[in-house]
């Protein structure tokens, strides 16, 4: 199947290529209940060196940097407690991480989760974090821009590879929350 954005020479649906994902990805697929059906989302073979989103674009077109998107963990303080979330923006954009994610997840202070609580609570590598998969009581906070677009290029999980998602799907996700102002 030829990509529906991109100069990719193959998608493939994610259905067919599970062995391509990560355990948490290929479980959300598996058990996929999202209004769009799951061979919808496609998954395309990329190299790993390329996986960062400035290197990605400069290598694979810098067309698609409309369409891409990054996912990005995040944790929330109050009171001893912390809350982790995922939040999805274009990769034109930051999460607003002080400010939309801060009031969102009813934190006092809200940063960057270390690398080592990224992958270590999704199951999926540094530079591929996806939306799909994300474990099920996290907050998926998603900017507005992103579920209007009708296809994204985001994370498969792995560095290797890449999603693409059309974009009201992330707005059908568990725990998804959109938001206006989300990415800055």
């Amino acid at each position: 199947m030829r990509a529906p954005i991109g100069n990719f020479e193959t998608a493939t649906p994610v259905p067919d290529c599970l062995d391509e994902l990560t355990a948490p990805v290929a479980d959300a697929v598996r058990n996929w209940r999202a209004g769009i059906p799951a061979d919808r989302v496609l998954y395309v073979d990329t190299d790993p060196r390329w996986a960062d989103t400035a290197v990605f674009l400069e290598h694979y077109g810098s067309d698609l940097t409309e369409q891409s998107a990054n996912c990005v963990v995040v944790a929330g303080k109050r009171g001893g407690e912390t809350t982790l979330a995922a939040c999805l923006v274009l990769s034109t954009t930051r999460v607003d991480v002080n400010g939309v994610v801060r009031r969102q997840l009813g934190s006092r202070k809200a940063s960057f989760a270390p690398m080592e609580t990224a992958t270590g609570e999704t199951g999926m590598e540094y530079g591929g974090i996806t939306p799909i998969g994300l474990p099920a009581d996290w907050p998926l906070l998603v900017d507005a821009a992103v579920v209007d677009l009708p296809y994204v290029l985001v994370g498969s999980g792995r560095r290797r590879g890449k999603l693409l998602v059309p974009g009201k799907v992330f707005a059908e996700l568990p725990g998804a929350v959109v938001l206006e102002g989300l990415g800055v």
